[in-house]
């Protein structure tokens, strides 16, 4: 494996400038150019790929805290999305070489293809520190503008992602089924949902239709779906009045509900409980969670910038997991409709399967209720 070096002409000088006004060093990767959004970090030892193009990440800049990246390439098997979805990429070293017999191309190159702007040579460590003590802000990558108070200014003027609406850039242009046959009918609201929970949803017998943010629910209701379920995505929930007006509405229709992330925020939204933006936010593949139900402890998957303040209403849900490093809420089981929804992610596999039981649970909630795709036949 052959890792960047300073001086490289492959790779030209970049730099990358925080709004507080860190400015870093190193040489440029992937696309040549200038980007910005706030930098996040994300402690996954691997999955770049999957991280990549998590439609989550719009507008992210990600830095992986794992020195090196690359090393086993890109594979179309691997995707999340149809394209990379991090607005830039931050690394300690990337690799030129790859070893994987399923490959498809190097890292560099496919950033490059989708014109995304990456950075290495960076001392992760200590700017993760950084972000962790000051919190996470925006930045803007550029190998094209190397003058440190120009891009200062711009990481300043970038707009911040509390307020910010998303959804509608990374959502489904028209409703599609990604599988048509099944015991039970899944609507999926699509905020910037991943493939893997659609792959999960069709190994559990169900048909799956996807639709777009803003799809109207009586468009939904339609088809006649068993449950209808909400998907993660990026962005201020907050920022999502007509999605939390749906949700509002779907659990009108006394419909089992399931939300992931984003929509684990809006499910919460709807039924009156408080969404804020985290201090550094959780991203990563070793996450403790606690399932206060069984006791028992999952290895999870993380990715989330907003949270679900802690004093629930004990009335409108009960909080059924918990974050074991800060204690911040990873579950909920609402009290009046049937719904559950988890802040983590449980169709990825860092356990490797610990979060998978979660989805029998809401098609066990669904199974509960008259199917009405067979009431309407």
């Amino acid at each position: 494996m052959y890792l960047v070096r300073n001086g490289d002409p492959a790779f030209p000088p970049a730099k990358m400038a925080l709004e507080d006004g860190t400015v870093v060093t190193g040489q440029g990767f992937g696309h040549t150019g200038e980007t910005g959004g706030e930098l996040c970090f994300n402690t996954s030892m691997t999955g770049y790929q999957e991280i990549s193009s998590d439609p989550s990440y719009h507008g992210q800049i990600m830095m992986m805290t794992y020195p090196h990246i690359g090393n086993t390439g890109v594979s179309n098997d691997d995707m999340e999305s149809a394209r990379p979805m991090i607005s830039g990429l931050v690394v300690r070293s990337v690799a030129r070489r790859y070893s994987n017999q399923h490959a498809a191309g190097s890292l560099d190159s496919f950033l490059k293809q989708h014109k995304v702007v990456g950075i290495s040579g960076i001392d992760t460590r200590t700017l993760v520190r950084h972000i962790r003590a000051e919190g996470v802000m925006n930045a803007v990558i550029s190998s094209v503008d190397l003058d440190d108070e120009s891009l200062i200014a711009k990481a300043r003027q970038w707009p911040s992602m509390e307020g910010l609406e998303l959804a509608s850039r990374v959502t489904t242009d028209a409703a599609y089924d990604f599988s048509a046959e099944g015991t039970r009918r899944i609507a999926v609201y699509d905020y910037g949902v991943k493939l893997n929970i659609l792959r999960v949803f069709e190994a559990l017998d169900c048909a799956v239709r996807v639709f777009p943010a803003t799809a109207p629910l009586r468009e939904v209701m339609a088809w006649n779906p068993d449950g209808i379920f909400f998907s993660n995505g990026p962005g201020d929930p907050r920022a999502m009045p007509g999605a939390i007006e749906t949700v509002r509405r779907a659990i009108e229709t006394k419909l089992p509900l399931l939300g992931i992330c984003l929509g684990h925020q809006l499910m919460s939204l709807a039924a009156g409980l408080e969404v804020y933006k985290m201090f550094v936010g959780h991203r990563g593949a070793n996450h403790p969670v606690k399932n206060l139900v069984t006791g028992e402890v999952e290895v999870t998957t993380q990715n989330h910038g907003f949270g679900v303040k802690d004093d629930v209403n004990k009335d409108v849900a009960e909080v059924s997991h918990i974050n074991l490093n800060d204690g911040t809420v990873e579950g909920l089981r609402f009290k009046q409709f049937a719904g559950l929804s988890v802040q983590y992610h449980p169709e990825a596999s860092p356990g490797p399967h610990d979060s998978r039981y979660l989805f029998n649970e809401f098609l066990n909630m669904v199974s509960g209720s008259v199917p009405r795709h067979v009431a309407a036949t």
